[in-house]
């Protein structure tokens, strides 16, 4: 059983690590133990290389995305709880990318290879309650959607975020009709 103290110092770092490696994906090591409050060897006991403080701290994002859709769901109609969940999830991808130098080649398709199946089960709930509710078109399919997410964090980057705009075409995509058209 982990002691609390320890529990706070992990929980701590990945906090430090998330805003540190979003500001700079150079940010060292020490830095960010440094900036946690904890000596090295605590930071190197929880997270012995960066690729497995890096991976921590976007499994920590992705956890907490994956958790917020029940959230949405309760809170929203289908269609808001797609675009408010959709619009944390462009952000996610945004500080993932944002990372830059602290995620090697390998490090990036492992985290790719390790968020695809949650996030596509989280977006087939969402796009599942709008289906249900007859909002949402009923060949929607999440892994379309899940493609069309990614030029959502490019357009969020460039000096006037496009991202709300394209994310309602998209939206009145999704909502547009009964079903599968014919050209």
């Amino acid at each position: 059983m982990v002691r609390a103290d320890a529990r706070e110092n992990r929980a701590r770092i990945l906090e430090v690590a998330r805003q540190a490696l979003a500001e700079d994906g150079g940010t060292s090591m020490n830095q960010i133990a440094q900036r946690a409050g904890v000596g090295p060897g605590t930071l190197y006991r929880n997270y012995p290389t960066r690729e497995a403080l890096v991976l921590a701290v976007y499994q920590l994002d992705l956890d907490r995305l994956i958790d917020a859709v029940p959230a949405y769901l309760e809170s929203h109609p289908p269609v808001e709880a797609l675009r408010g969940w959709t619009t944390e999830l462009v952000d996610a991808m945004r500080r993932k990318h944002g990372l830059g130098d602290a995620l090697s080649p390998g490090l990036h398709q492992s985290i790719t290879e390790r968020s695809y199946g949650p996030v596509i089960g989280a977006i087939t709930r969402l796009l599942d309650a709008g289906k249900a509710a007859g909002a949402i078109r009923p060949d929607a399919d999440p892994r379309d959607f899940l493609q069309l997410t990614g030029a959502l964090w490019r357009a969020a980057a460039l000096p006037e975020d496009r991202s709300q705009p394209m994310l309602d075409l998209i939206l009145d995509g999704l909502t547009a009709g009964t079903g599968r058209r014919t050209p």
